[in-house]
């Protein structure tokens, strides 16, 4: 599987790989090692993916993992699929560290599609109403309540944050 080599675009959007799409009942993984998509596990029962999971290509987040992206959209791709998109903002979490211990950041980036013409109001995740908000805050704790990693939501933030957050991980 060919993973771009740059996080961002000649355009300015942001390289997104999807990992688990939209709907899916099992969190897939992109492995590095062996350049393919493999099974992380099943999600609790009853949840499902929101919207298209994945990462931001060539970037290293604080605990070691490509930065972490939520497409918000109307569609459901595949694994292994690159979106072009544009930052919108950030959901702040820490959690702990199954291996460690440690609580470590692990932020979620959200990120619109470019050709997305539905969402293209989008500006900011803060535009999104607080009850989806909450509902996307909330799928985050229950999907690694039985991970061990005790999850702490720290709040959403806009573009601009979301931005520095990758500039960072493509630097590190």
């Amino acid at each position: 599987m060919n993973i771009p080599t740059t996080a961002f675009r000649d355009d300015g959007a942001v390289n997104v790989v999807v990992e688990t799409p939209r709907g899916a009942v099992v969190k897939f993984k992109y492995d590095e090692g062996s350049g393919v998509m493999m099974v992380s596990r099943a999600l609790p029962v009853g949840l499902t993916y929101p919207y298209d999971w994945g990462f931001i290509a060539s970037t290293r987040a604080g605990d070691g993992d490509p930065i972490d992206a939520m497409v918000l959209w109307d569609a459901a791709s595949y694994p292994g699929i690159v979106v072009p998109s544009r930052i919108v903002g950030v959901l702040r979490v820490d959690q702990q560290n199954a291996q460690s211990g440690e609580r470590e950041r692990n932020d979620r980036l959200f990120v619109v599609p470019v050709k997305a013409a539905r969402f293209d109001h989008v500006r900011s995740v803060l535009e999104l109403p607080q009850r989806v908000r909450d509902e996307i805050e909330q799928f985050f704790v229950n999907v690694v309540a039985f991970e061990g990693k005790q999850l702490r939501v720290l709040g959403f933030a806009g573009p601009d944050e979301g931005d520095r957050l990758v500039r960072a991980a493509v630097r590190a």
